[in-house]
C-alpha cells in the first residue's frame, strides 16, 4: 500500500503529551480560519484520522469533522464512518506528527507562535491568499439590521456578535411567526399565513444555545392557552361531578372534553398528538426544540408521519389523522404550524436525509461557525440579565398579538415595484442557484420566495402597533421589504452550504438531467491549463466577471471537480 510520501515526514522537534492537545487545538482553528483542505486525496484524509485517533482515541472525532469539512465534497456521515474504522484499526504507525506534516504543507502555521509572530514568507504569503480567497457565509448587514422593527432591532442589539444577532433575528421572527392572528397574504394565488420553519445548524459549543431565549418571546401567550385549559378541565371535572350523581340522564347530554389548548408544543410528542394539539388550538402552534438529541428521536420513531405533516403544514394543507382514543377520523383543514429548531450537522440528516423528499426546501437554515475563543462570562451590557430583558420583549410582543386579535382579517401585500424587484431577485436566483447545485436545489430557490414573502410579512406585523391601518389590508413598507430581501441573499448561501453536506445517499446520487450552463462554465472556457489567482481575476474581467464572483466560480468548480488545487493559491483545469 502506497501513502503519499508528505504523510510521513516527521518533525525533529519533540513534543510533550501535556502540548498535544493544546497544539492540536490551535492548528484545527488556523485551519478552519484560512478555510483550508489539508487532506485532498483519500490516502491523506484516512491518515489525518490515524493521527487524531492515534492521539486522542474516541476525543478526536470532532477534530476530524472540523479538519474534513473542507473537503468539496464532504459529508458528515461519511466522515464519522471513517473514523470509526480508524479507531478499530490498530498498528498502522501513523501518529500526531502526520497531522502537522500535512497541516505544514498546506501552507498552515503549525508553531506554538501566534501567526503575528511568524515572519515573513512564501508560504505566508500563500496562507494569505487562501484566506482571501475563502468566502464565509454571509450575515445580516448592521446596516439592514438598523432598518428592522424597533422591537426586533433592540433584540439583535443583545447578541455578542454578528452570528449570534443573526439567530436572534431569525429565532424571534419564526416565533413571532406564530402568533400572528388575522393576518394573511396572496402568493401564487393561495392564501398563505406567516409561520416559518428554521433549523439552526452548528457543532457543539458554538453558541446556537441561546437561541433558545426566543422561546421567552412567546411564552406569555402560551401561559395564558394553558392557563384557560386548566379552568375549563375544572369545570368540565365539576359538571361531570355533576352529571354522574344524577340518576336520569335521559334528558342530559354527556359533556365534551375541553381542548388541550397550548402555543408551544413538544417536540417529544408523536406526530399524532402533534397534530391533535394543533387541531385544538385552531391549527396554530409552535414547536421549539434546541436539543438535536431529542427531535432525532422523535423524527427516528415516526419519520414518514413528522415528515409528512410538516411538509402539508408549511403550505397549510389538510393533515388528515386519526384519534388514539376512539379511533374517530379527523382533518385538519388548515394548519399554522411554525417551528425552531437547533443541532449539530449530524442531526440535519435525522430530520432531513436527502434533499428528495422536499422537506428540505420549506426550511431557512443557518450554519453556524465554530469560533475558538474564550467570551468574557461576567462581561454585561445591561444592567438586566437577557432572561429579564428577553420577557420584557415579550411584554411588548404581547401588545401586538393583543392588537391583532382585536383586528379584522387583513391581508399583507408588496406594492407593485417591490413585486417587480422581487420577481426580479428570484429569477436571477433561479438560474445562478440552479446552475451551481443542480435542478435538485431548485425547490430550495422558489420555496426561499414564499419564505421572503412570509418574512417581511412578520416584519410589518410588528410595527402593525404604531401604523394601525384603517382598511383590511396593508402594504409592505420598503424598508422591511429591502430587510426581508437581504435576509433572503444570507438564508440561500447558508441553505446551500447545508444542501451540500446533506449524506449522499442513492437517490442523491441518483442520474438527473445536467444544469444548464453557468457563468462559471464561462469563466473555465477562457482560463489557462494552469493558472492562479491573478489569472483568474484577469479571465474574469475579459468577459465582464467581478473579482469577488470569480472566486466564488472557482470554487464551484472545484467542488465540481471541473478544477484542482495544485499547490495554495495555484489551480489546473481538469
Amino acid at each position: 500500500m502506497k501513502f503519499n510520501s508528505i504523510a510521513w515526514q516527521r518533525e525533529p522537534q519533540t513534543i510533550s503529551a501535556d502540548d498535544v492537545a493544546a497544539r492540536v487545538q490551535s492548528v484545527v482553528g488556523r485551519i478552519e480560519a484560512q478555510g483550508v483542505d489539508i487532506a485532498p486525496t483519500y490516502e491523506e484524509w484516512r491518515n489525518v484520522g490515524f493521527a487524531l485517533a492515534d492521539a486522542f482515541g474516541e476525543g478526536g472525532r470532532s477534530y476530524y469533522q472540523r479538519v474534513s469539512r473542507f473537503y468539496p465534497d464532504y459529508a458528515a456521515a461519511e466522515t464519522d464512518k471513517q473514523f470509526t474504522a480508524c479507531l478499530q484499526s490498530h498498528g498502522h504507525g501513523v501518529t500526531i506528527a502526520t497531522f502537522f506534516a500535512l497541516a505544514k504543507n498546506a501552507g498552515v502555521n503549525i508553531s506554538g507562535e501566534s501567526d503575528a509572530q511568524q515572519p515573513e514568507s512564501p508560504t505566508a504569503a500563500d496562507t494569505q491568499t487562501a484566506k482571501a480567497e475563502r468566502v464565509p457565509l454571509p450575515t445580516i448587514r448592521p446596516e439592514v439590521v438598523e432598518l428592522l422593527p424597533p422591537l426586533l432591532r433592540d433584540i439583535a442589539h443583545c447578541a455578542n456578535g454578528s452570528e449570534d444577532a443573526d439567530i436572534l433575528i431569525l429565532g424571534s421572527i419564526v416565533t413571532f411567526s406564530a402568533c400572528l392572528p388575522n393576518l394573511y397574504g396572496v402568493y401564487g394565488e393561495r392564501e398563505v399565513f406567516p409561520n416559518l420553519y428554521l433549523f439552526v445548524t452548528a457543532e457543539a459549543s458554538s453558541g446556537k444555545g441561546r437561541l433558545s431565549l426566543c422561546r421567552r418571546l412567546v411564552y406569555p401567550i402560551h401561559r395564558q392557552l394553558c392557563e384557560a385549559t386548566r379552568l375549563a378541565w375544572t369545570e368540565y371535572n365539576r359538571l361531570m361531578q355533576i352529571y354522574d350523581r344524577t340518576r336520569d340522564k335521559s334528558e342530559l347530554e354527556r359533556l365534551q372534553e375541553p381542548p388541550q389548548r397550548m402555543l408551544i408544543i413538544p417536540a417529544n410528542a408523536s406526530a399524532t398528538s402533534v397534530f391533535q394539539i394543533l387541531n385544538d388550538n385552531e391549527g396554530v402552534g409552535l414547536i421549539f426544540e434546541t436539543e438535536g438529541d431529542t427531535l432525532a428521536q422523535s423524527f427516528k420513531s415516526e419519520h414518514g408521519n413528522y415528515s409528512d405533516g410538516f411538509r402539508k403544514a408549511f403550505h397549510h394543507e389538510t393533515i388528515s389523522y386519526v384519534r388514539r382514543r376512539n379511533r374517530e377520523h379527523v382533518e385538519l383543514l388548515q394548519p399554522k404550524l411554525s417551528a425552531i429548531f437547533s443541532g449539530t450537522p449530524r442531526q440535519v440528516s435525522t430530520l432531513i436525509p436527502d434533499a428528495e423528499n422536499g422537506l428540505f426546501s420549506r426550511f431557512m437554515f443557518y450554519s453556524m461557525p465554530v469560533k475558538i475563543e474564550w467570551l468574557n462570562v461576567f462581561d454585561t451590557k445591561s444592567s438586566r440579565t437577557l432572561d429579564t430583558q428577553f420577557d420584557f420583549f415579550a411584554q411588548r410582543f404581547l401588545n401586538v398579538y393583543n392588537y391583532l386579535k382585536a383586528c379584522q382579517l387583513t391581508r399583507f401585500k408588496f406594492s407593485s415595484k417591490q413585486s417587480k424587484t422581487f420577481n426580479q431577485f428570484f429569477t436571477e436566483a433561479t438560474a445562478d442557484y440552479s446552475g451551481r447545485y443542480g435542478l435538485r436545489f431548485l425547490g430550495t430557490v422558489r420555496r426561499l420566495g414564499l419564505i421572503t414573502f412570509r418574512v417581511a410579512m412578520v416584519l410589518t406585523a410588528l410595527r402593525l402597533v404604531d401604523i394601525q391601518p384603517k382598511a383590511n389590508q396593508i402594504t409592505c413598507s420598503d424598508a422591511d421589504f429591502n430587510a426581508a430581501l437581504s435576509i433572503a441573499g444570507v438564508l440561500i448561501e447558508h441553505a446551500a452550504a447545508v444542501y451540500m453536506g446533506l449524506p449522499k445517499t442513492a437517490a442523491f446520487g441518483s442520474p438527473q438531467p445536467q444544469p444548464q450552463r453557468t457563468a462559471a462554465d464561462n469563466l473555465f472556457d477562457v482560463l489557462p491549463n494552469e493558472f492562479d489567482r491573478a489569472d483568474y481575476i484577469k479571465a474574469a474581467e475579459s468577459i465582464q466577471i467581478l473579482p469577488a464572483t470569480a472566486r466564488r466560480h472557482i470554487t464551484d468548480l472545484v467542488a465540481r471537480g471541473r478544477v484542482v488545487r495544485v499547490r495554495q493559491g495555484v489551480y489546473k483545469k481538469q
